[in-house]
């Protein structure tokens, strides 16, 4: 069993401005799962006229806010009457189009957080039906802000935002490309006959944007799809190409996790029942998080299968109609690729090789968590 009571030490202080620089460069550097920036989709976006009449948030300032999926440093543990080890942090800049000059932030759910609540929202507390309230407790629950999971749960809960609130922030499209034209190009090979490097990233950048125009035309017309089934499907194509890219980086950061697990070396004298259990819990993990990636890898092979027989067999019905029943996996897909980002993140971030040394008390907390959140994990139904 895991030991029942460990002492938390002093905590050291955060570093002044590290906030705002983060802040800052967050338009640039975003990655997709971790924030969601409202702030820069009301500058790009307002004038789409769905922006306004289909916000994500009621409130007109929350809907300029940036909400970070956020691993919480020492100082920041004890924001929480339970605890945990990520949290949903929601950012109020002070000038949406200079982020320099940094803003308020609250972490949701944390001790103080009904009282911004009631100050912010005109009175209002966690117990009455405000739907920015309710949307913002959501978001806490799930592990990451990917947009596929995100119009997955929210369309659950009767939500539906404007589709410029759901996209794949620049950083990853960017990172994406070479990934996706390599998938890309195999079906304009079968289009023109031969590979064709100009006409594949420019569909692959077209399909990753979402800039969906008549040179997609044919591409619709192959598929059978009406507008709005053409418009449904291409968001259900990124998703998968979005899932398949980050497994493949998920397979690699899981080696290193593997190896840190079989390696890691604690500080500190540690009492007998907490080196039974880290000695336990190890290989548990290790299973664990190898039957997750099974599941993820299983879910994505029906997109390939689908995928192959378009490209391969110029069989486009069974690709159309993965492509509109697709989405019903990015809830599941999303959740397990946030809590195994989640780790892999974290173990960078705090235990790869070049990070000092945790104690063993802190050592076993940080392995509770990742057995508590890879434990709401139901697993992914095809």
């Amino acid at each position: 069993m895991p030991p029942s009571q460990l002492m938390e030490p002093k905590r050291p202080p955060a570093k002044a401005g590290r906030d705002l620089r983060s802040l800052a460069s967050l338009g640039d550097t975003a990655t997709t799962s971790r924030v969601l920036n409202l702030s820069e989709i009301a500058r790009t976006s307002r004038d789409d006229p769905d922006y306004a009449t289909r916000p994500f948030f009621r409130d007109p300032r929350l809907n300029k806010c940036i909400l970070i999926k956020h691993t919480l440093r020492n100082h920041e543990l004890g924001h929480f009457q339970q605890p945990r080890r990520t949290a949903t942090k929601l950012v109020l800049p002070f000038d949406g189009s200079n982020l320099k000059l940094g803003g308020s932030s609250i972490f949701v759910g944390e001790m103080g957080f009904e009282a911004f609540c009631k100050d912010f929202l005109q009175g209002c507390s966690l117990a009455d039906a405000h739907p920015d309230i309710e949307l913002l407790m959501l978001l806490d629950t799930i592990p990451t802000l990917d947009p596929f999971l995100l119009r997955e749960l929210l369309s659950r809960h009767g939500y539906r935002p404007a589709a410029c609130y759901l996209r794949i922030s620049p950083a990853d499209v960017q990172k994406m490309l070479g990934f996706a034209n390599s998938e890309i190009e195999r079906l304009v090979s079968m289009a023109f006959g031969s590979a064709n490097s100009a006409a594949s990233l420019k569909l692959t950048t077209r399909i990753l944007s979402n800039a969906l125009d008549t040179e997609l035309s044919d591409l619709q017309q192959t598929l059978m799809l009406s507008d709005h089934e053409f418009s449904e499907g291409i968001f259900s194509w990124r998703g998968f190409l979005y899932f398949k890219w980050r497994y493949l980086q998920m397979k690699a950061e899981m080696q290193g996790v593997f190896e840190g697990l079989s390696s890691y070396q604690p500080r500190r004298l540690i009492d007998p029942d907490t080196a039974a259990y880290l000695k336990s819990v190890r290989p548990a993990l290790v299973h664990k998080i190898t039957s997750v990636m099974t599941a993820i890898g299983r879910a994505l092979s029906v997109y390939d299968r689908a995928y192959r027989g378009l490209v391969e067999r110029g069989e486009p019905a069974l690709f159309r109609d993965f492509l509109l029943n697709g989405p019903r996996l990015f809830y599941e897909l999303g959740e397990c690729c946030g809590v195994i980002g989640h780790i892999g993140s974290f173990w960078a971030y705090r235990l790869s090789p070049g990070q000092g040394r945790m104690d063993a008390m802190d050592y076993a907390e940080v392995l509770m968590d990742f057995e508590d959140s890879l434990a709401i994990i139901d697993g992914i139904k095809e």
